[in-house]
């Protein structure tokens, strides 16, 4: 059955706020700015960008006027006519339901509606405050002008000043010489904050929630770092079209590049973002995003196509469709079918190597397109799809290409706890095909029928499950196999396996806490006779992981083309430390190790029979003792040799938000040992200042420094296969961050790129940004502002 549609969609793409709209005129003057000493201009922000469904499906609730309240006055002194005017002088106030006006002198016309203060003029309007000497105000269409005002926003703490405002309603109001700023922090001379815009124009809209700026300078420590004849930005986090601040980053391969993105707001559940590039080395890229949802389905589109890239000498292009959703038949028998695309292309198998990689599918050597149909109904499901690779070969490194499978067809049919019994019946269809020089093996359709019914006894304090399996399968050959010259074949397999296991309970107190613990023996016994599979190819099989889970599982392979010829017996034991109250898993030990009672003939092509009595020994351990730290680690060690075969150990430390050191040990003999590292510290924890913990999203507070980085290093190869390194500082109302990326693009080639950013909170991030790099790369890394927060309803008193 398809899986329901959510109400809302994630996606990292476009930016949810810092956006610039610009005019034809302010594309070119953002290109020469964007060699200013801010070195780009970006306002992605990485946390993503929230699509909802339209507008027809959500309730749309009506504007109303402000309410006809009374008018309350007060002051030192008051005279008036009654149905006139009032004259209140000294200490001046007028209040009418969120509006508040305090002034030394105010007269106010009630034909007219309007207002006039003078001397020390403050306003309280819906929270947002306005402060000067000189205003003129219609009350209840609070349409006027105010005289050298001062003001700060509620929404978003933004502040700044104007020779002049009018106000053309309670919504709307234009500034002229004005300032704006979000940034309290003193960093220039006398009152000035670290970075401020000035605009001989600007224009608040509070119900749009979008400011525009005309002639606007954009200053950071005193120093103009960019300047625009007109400019579009934020209020809020609400999503608007317009052009985007161009990018630029530097890259060793590509060069300098610069994007120039423009955002399309076309619906609440529809947006579309186009991001031309230049690279200097190889030319100009055109690309595209389109995102969509609706109740039933949702999905989106990206395109990119470089008409001449100079280093290759040809055009190169890719595209990516992502769509998932559901079709109604009309037919109440059926009801909806789950239909989902995938599909992945590009121009040429150095593609992957040429644009890095940027967390997408297109820059995988093995590209997925894959088209499915899906139902279910009650104990019955079924599905048919067809999937087809793009293999993008590397001379250095060749890889076989996966068989396409065009189509395949899958079936379900399962009850359970029918008298005490469950049992299931599993179809597959499978046509394979691929470029049989490549795979020296003939393509072929393939059914396969897997039925099962099974026992379980569970008790408290044990459980035993017996189970009886037949496999059977059938091959259709395209061309006569090699060690036989047969054309078809068939195979079928019984299997019988018995799962059981004891599980004690006891009170225990370690470290003086009390806890519950379990001793949990298990034994697996699993007995499949010998066939004869040899001469079959394989088409989707590989050797499972030997691991604490596949080892209590009836087949060693995964895929249908061998089944092991297994007489084993599993032996186990767990052990558990968890909290009694919560139930929450403190620490979790468990060693297991098989017995094999006759060899295993059936293997993969090239692989030995396996004849070994005692399988190695596997032992795990995972430990969450303290939320501050954790650890797991798993061996496997050979009896025979007294050494381990593979390993793998990690911990990860984070005492606290924005504080979180990560480490792995991975090794397999013979074939690989990595060392993988990552962190994210706070550097003024080196001169004992901890700073103040403001919550994640928030920062540890102003004027401080954090180290980011992550190293994996190969010791097999004795060198450095991916690296991040890097700095955040945060100045509270501006921050700046500079990594430096290193990634293995193939065997004998490296991408680097330096990653410069400033983000003015609240209002956009210039440069190219660094997050995505970071959350990727980084376990449990931070960003240094994410959340928005909600004004409190007390900022509207005075």
């Amino acid at each position: 059955m398809p899986a329901p549609m959510p109400d809302r969609l994630r996606l990292p793409r476009p930016p949810s706020r810092g956006r610039f709209v610009l005019t034809p005129v302010a594309m070119v003057a953002a290109a020469v700015c964007a060699w200013l000493p801010a070195v780009g201009v970006h306002a992605q922000t990485d946390d993503g960008l929230v699509l909802k469904p339209s507008a027809q499906l959500q309730e749309q609730l009506p504007r109303t006027a402000r309410d006809q309240v009374p008018i309350f006055f007060s002051g030192d002194s008051t005279t008036g006519r009654p149905d006139l005017d009032t004259v209140i002088e000294g200490n001046a106030v007028m209040r009418k339901g969120d509006l508040v006006i305090k002034a030394d002198r105010m007269e106010y016309y009630q034909p007219d509606d309007l207002a006039k203060a003078r001397g020390n003029v403050h306003i309280n309007q819906a929270g947002n405050i306005y402060e000067g000497e000189t205003l003129e105000l219609k009350v209840e269409a609070f349409e006027g002008f105010f005289q050298k005002p001062s003001y700060q926003f509620l929404a978003n703490g933004a502040y700044g000043n104007a020779d002049r405002a009018d106000f053309i309603d309670d919504k709307r109001m234009v500034m002229h010489n004005a300032t704006y700023s979000t940034c309290r922090r003193e960093g220039g001379p006398s009152w000035m904050p670290a970075w401020i815009l000035r605009a001989t124009t600007l224009r608040i809209d509070n119900d749009e929630e979008v400011g525009i700026a005309e002639g606007g300078v954009l200053r950071f420590q005193d120093v103009p770092i960019l300047a625009l004849p007109e400019m579009s930005f934020p209020l809020s986090n609400k999503r608007k079209s317009g052009f985007l601040p161009p990018t630029i980053a530097v890259d060793s391969v590509n060069g300098a590049e610069l994007t120039v993105p423009y955002y399309w707001n076309i619906a609440p559940n529809r947006d579309a973002t186009f991001f031309p590039t230049v690279m200097a080395r190889r030319g100009v890229d055109l690309g595209g995003e389109f995102r969509y949802l609706e109740p039933s389905y949702r999905g989106q589109v990206r395109l990119d196509y470089m008409p001449t890239d100079s280093l290759r000498d040809r055009s190169r292009w890719s595209y990516g469709l992502l769509h998932s959703g559901t079709i109604q038949t009309g037919l109440a028998p059926i009801g909806a079918l789950g239909l989902n695309l995938n599909l992945n292309r590009v121009s040429d198998d150095n593609y992957w190597s040429d644009f890095g990689r940027e967390g997408t599918s297109l820059t995988q050597r093995l590209l997925t397109s894959e088209a499915g149909l899906s139902w279910g109904k009650g104990n019955f499901s079924t599905s048919i799809r067809a999937l087809k690779y793009q293999t993008l070969q590397d001379v250095t490194a060749p890889i076989v290409p996966p068989y396409d499978r065009m189509p395949q067809a899958q079936a379900r049919y399962a009850r359970y706890n029918v008298g005490g019994f469950d049992f299931s019946l599993d179809g597959d269809y499978s046509d394979f095909r691929a470029d049989r020089s490549l795979t020296l093996q003939p393509n072929a359709k393939r059914s396969y029928a897997l039925g099962q019914i099974s026992r379980p006894w569970v008790r408290p304090g044990w459980f035993v499950t017996p189970k009886v399996m037949l496999n059977t399968t059938n091959y259709q050959f395209d061309a006569p196999l090699a060690a036989n010259a047969a054309t078809s074949a068939n195979r079928t397999v019984p299997t019988f396996s018995l799962d059981s296991g004891l599980i004690f309970e006891r009170d225990a107190n370690f470290f003086g806490r009390a806890l519950r613990q379990t001793l949990e023996p298990r034994a697996f016994y699993v007995n499949t006779p010998y066939r004869d599979q040899s001469a079959l190819p394989i088409y989707d099989t590989a050797q499972n992981d030997f691991n604490l889970a596949t080892i209590y599982t009836e087949n060693s392979f995964s895929g249908n083309d061998r089944i092991a010829d297994n007489n084993l017996l599993t032996l186990g034991v767990n052990s558990r430390l968890f909290e009694p109250d919560t139930g929450a898993e403190l620490l979790n030990v468990g060693v297991a190790q098989r017995l094999r009672f006759k060899d295993q003939r059936v293997v993969l092509p090239g692989q030995p029979v396996v004849t070994d009595r005692i399988s190695d020994f596997l032992a795990g351990a995972s430990i969450n003792w303290d939320p501050r730290w954790t650890f797991d680690g798993t061996v496997q060690y050979n009896q025979k040799t007294n050494r381990s075969e593979r390993a793998s150990i990690s911990g990860r430390w984070s005492p606290g938000n924005y504080r979180v050191i990560s480490a792995a040990y991975r090794y397999q003999r013979g074939l690989s040992e990595q060392i993988d590292v990552g962190w994210q510290w706070p550097i003024n924890d080196l001169w004992g200042d901890k700073g103040k913990d403001l919550g994640p999203g928030a920062g540890l507070g102003e004027g401080r420094w954090y180290s980011v980085g992550r190293l994996n290093y190969s010791m097999y190869d004795r060198k450095l296969v991916d690296s991040v390194l890097g700095f955040e500082y945060d100045a509270g109302c501006w921050l700046g961050r500079i990594v430096l990326e290193r990634l293995q693009t193939s065997s004998n080639s490296t991408n680097s790129k330096i990653l410069f950013q400033l983000e003015f909170v609240g209002f956009t991030r210039l440069g190219s940004s660094p997050l995505r790099t970071l959350k990727e790369n980084i376990p449990r890394y931070q960003y240094l502002r994410e959340t928005i927060t909600t004004p409190s309803r007390f900022g509207q008193y005075d």
